[in-house]
């Protein structure tokens, strides 16, 4: 089977399915995948994947996504020389990786990068996307301030053991790797979210820093982008 074949392509069509494509929206779950691959240098091609039902929810994007979540990408040479789709923004970091043997260390390293990558899919993100839902979004609204105070609390949590990890480097697993391009994104996220003072941002003073170095990259610049927003 061919990427022309799958039933996604109805939908959005390859205009060169002999490369990877990428299924995504610039969320800070898309970015993770755009900016690796801006990284890696692997040629690809992008597909806005609108969050709405109307996309996401859509026969043809859950025949490579059941979650209907996005990113999701189809490698046209997988293992065997075979297609691949993949969904989940961990998952895909790791295949990429392990695919160009970059942007994971060796050895040890490559471990510890593994558990920072863990880190953020099971912590960093799912509760800093909480907290943006209670304090910016429809949460906002519930009279009951335990929801909203828990998840300011982890989110705190949280960043200190960030800020810890980074004392004495410049990056979380000593060499830049799929973790911090899984990490920085979210909590980039905490600017959309109006959340930083919220937090206490200014409280961690390796978190600044750890975000400047990552957008001094020209592939995090270029892969924050992609697929580009639709115009409003």
């Amino acid at each position: 089977m061919s990427i022309t074949d799958m039933k996604i392509n109805d939908r959005w069509p390859a205009e060169d399915p002999s490369i990877l494509q990428l299924y995504s929206f610039p969320t800070p779950n898309g970015k993770k995948v755009s900016i690796a691959l801006e990284e890696i240098g692997l040629p690809y091609e992008p597909h806005l994947v609108l969050l709405g039902d109307e996309h996401v929810r859509s026969p043809e994007f859950l025949s490579l996504s059941p979650n209907n979540k996005i990113p999701a990408i189809i490698d046209p040479d997988g293992p065997g020389g075979k297609p691949l789709g993949l969904f989940e923004s961990g998952a895909i970091l790791i295949y990429l990786a392990e695919k160009t043997g970059k942007l994971l260390p060796e050895g040890a390293g490559k471990h510890e990068a593994i558990k920072w990558l863990m880190w953020q899919m099971g912590g960093l993100g799912p509760m800093l996307g909480q907290l943006g839902y209670f304090h910016k979004f429809a949460g906002k609204d519930i009279e009951d301030p335990r929801p909203r105070e828990r998840f300011v609390g982890e989110a705190k949590r949280l960043l200190n053991v960030l800020n810890g990890a980074l004392e004495g480097r410049d990056w979380v697993a000593g060499t830049y790797s799929v973790a911090d391009i899984a990490i920085v994104p979210w909590i980039q996220a905490l600017d959309f979210y109006d959340a930083k003072d919220l937090v206490g941002w200014d409280d961690f003073a390796n978190l600044q820093p750890y975000v400047d170095r990552f957008m001094e990259r020209p592939a995090a610049q270029k892969g924050s982008d992609i697929p580009a927003r639709p115009e409003s």
